[in-house]
């Protein structure tokens, strides 16, 4: 054995209790009380919570957007995430004209492999949807990539697809067992909005939401959820931000519909009112914040059971780039950090305040997007067999969020001065130790490529 965590709270999606973790070449070996095996390191973690391993499935690292390039490599991205408790991440290929997805895939896998700290998969998001990429569905799930996006916005950037394309991916997906999500906003609203707020003048960072308001979320939402049910095909909408949307979602189910939703903890957490701040322009994401009564109808989500994960979207940029919008918003590249700040989030908004159990917070953060995107139980749990991808936290320990303590390579952080109550003291990457005690203990090239499963009709 090489090492053993004793005497841990260890949680699951189903169940807690106290026990001892045998981990050998990279995977967990045997759960038992007393461990002892010769030899092998031993973690003391009394009083401590053993949690599966964090599943980041929505992050965008080195992805070029709004005239520059997200701030952290994959390198830099997978190094916060680790120390954020976090150990496999969900990044987006974005697939170029003419270019096929296997060919998209191997191209960021060739840029990722060297650099990634911790276990990495991939979505790609589809923007030119031919008959050569239709045919070419099957062979990518086989390839370990069976899950695709499509947005329903970006028309002037050339990533939007049509309404025929998405309703053609749900029908393949179904067919093939590939997951299909779309980023839901209207883009024509959206764009009449801009137009008239530029030409009045009303160039500030809160016009980014003004010009982005709940209804131009959730009439995407609707729209993508009818056509869904239309054809009996799962959908995964994600970064979810919004009431009407969130309603819909829990119409759906209510149905026996498969719908899956993805929130974030920006979302979560805050409100429309951060755009009125001197740094407003921070906060600018796609889909923005949105108002009060959105925020508590996706709390509400959440205990109901409608949200199925919680994910960061994380694509920060630097402090300059935001200000490349400081008097014109449409300028500010779109995006946030998030993807360290993500478990203990969790843990400490849901699980201490909040009032939702523990074994929730790990179904929302890890044990969903496994089984949704097709890698459980090789990731998203503490079982003999799966990976030993463990996050170790102290429940007691308090930490107010600043730059100084976050481990992206950009120069801010949204959360600044956010304190949570609970948090990693480890995090253990396929039996490796990556972070401990606030210091990262990774390296370059560490992570492996997570070749995931088609899911062909099934649910979670």
């Amino acid at each position: 054995m090489d090492l053993i965590i004793k005497n841990g709270t260890i949680a699951t999606a189903t169940d807690t209790y106290v026990a001892d973790i045998g981990i050998k070449d990279g995977k967990i070996a045997v759960i038992g009380k007393d461990l002892q095996f010769a030899g092998a390191e031993v973690v003391d973690a009394t009083g401590k919570y053993v949690l599966p391993g964090g599943i980041d499935a929505h992050t965008h690292l080195e992805m070029p957007f709004g005239g520059t390039v997200s701030s952290d490599d994959y390198f830099a991205g997978t190094r916060a995430a680790a120390c954020g408790g976090v150990t496999t991440v969900f990044d987006f290929v974005i697939q170029r004209k003419g270019q096929g997805i296997i060919e998209a895939v191997q191209g960021r896998r060739a840029l990722c492999a060297p650099k990634a700290a911790i276990d990495y998969a991939f979505h790609v998001a589809l923007t030119d949807m031919t008959d050569a990429v239709i045919k070419e569905f099957p062979a990518a799930a086989d390839y370990g990539v069976p899950s695709f996006k499509l947005f329903m916005v970006y028309k002037k950037e050339g990533l939007m697809m049509d309404d025929a394309a998405l309703i053609t991916a749900l029908e393949k997906g179904k067919e093939h067992g590939i997951s299909i999500s779309v980023h839901a906003e209207n883009p024509d609203a959206i764009d009449l909005l801009i137009n008239r707020f530029l030409a009045e003048g009303k160039t500030s960072a809160k016009y980014h939401y003004e010009s982005r308001p709940e209804w131009v979320e959730s009439e995407a939402d609707i729209r993508a959820i009818h056509w869904a049910k239309s054809l009996d095909a799962p959908l995964y909408i994600v970064h979810l931000a919004n009431k009407e949307g969130m309603d819909e979602v829990t119409r759906a189910h209510d149905e026996g519909f498969t719908i899956y939703a993805e929130t974030c903890p920006q979302y979560l957490h805050f409100t429309k009112e951060v755009y009125d701040r001197p740094d407003g322009r921070n906060f600018v994401c796609s889909p923005p914040m949105k108002g009060q009564a959105s925020q508590d109808a996706l709390w509400a989500g959440i205990k109901r059971g409608d949200i199925a994960t919680v994910a960061t979207d994380h694509c920060p940029f630097l402090s300059t780039e935001k200000d490349w919008g400081k008097d014109n918003f449409t300028k500010i590249p779109n995006g946030c950090m998030g993807t360290e700040n993500l478990y203990p989030f969790m843990f400490s908004e849901g699980f201490k305040k909040r009032g939702l159990s523990i074994n929730r917070v790990v179904e929302l953060v890890s044990t969903n997007p496994a089984k949704i995107f097709g890698c459980f139980p090789q990731k998203g749990t503490i079982a003999v067999g799966s990976d030993a991808d463990i996050a170790i936290f102290d429940p007691d320990k308090k930490v107010t969020i600043t730059q100084d303590l976050m481990h992206s390579d950009c120069d801010y952080t949204i959360w600044e001065g956010f304190e949570v109550e609970g948090y990693p003291v480890m995090t253990i990457s396929r039996g490796r130790k990556v972070f401990e005690n606030g210091v990262f203990l990774g390296e370059k090239g560490w992570g492996k490529f997570v070749k995931r499963r088609a899911k062909k009709g099934a649910k979670l």
